[in-house]
């Protein structure tokens, strides 16, 4: 069985930082492409950042360029999400997700199997 589990998630004042943790079980961790997602009220999930198999590869939004940092380590079977120069618009709850395919890297949620619960991240102004 599958298992995403988000942490890191919480309340920040505008301009300050958080590292969003995703651990993963009852994968192969190490074949599979991982993405971070996030959605706000009344808006459709979007990408933020994703990394690839072996972490050499790495997509960002561009409303996250420069600020944020997606990486992974294989041997812990988990990844991570450095969040720095946080906005309020970032307001959102944060998901983890992995692509139904091994050694892919996409995205686009449709391509994604696997989800966390999600964590809520809120940015004051």
């Amino acid at each position: 069985q599958v298992q995403l589990v988000e942490s890191g998630g919480g309340l920040v004042q505008g301009g300050g930082s958080l590292r969003l943790s995703c651990a993963a079980s009852g994968l192969p961790f190490s074949m599979y492409g991982m993405g971070w997602f996030r959605q706000a009220p009344g808006k459709e999930r979007e990408i933020v950042a994703a990394i690839s198999w072996n972490g050499l590869r790495t997509y960002y939004a561009d409303f996250v360029k420069g600020r944020f940092a997606i990486s992974r380590e294989n041997a812990k079977t988990t990844m991570y999400l450095q969040m720095n120069s946080l906005k309020p618009e970032d307001t959102a709850v944060y998901y983890c997700g992995t692509p139904r395919r091994t050694y892919s890297f996409s995205s686009y949620p449709s391509d994604y199997e696997y989800w966390g619960q999600g964590t809520q991240v809120t940015v004051s102004s």
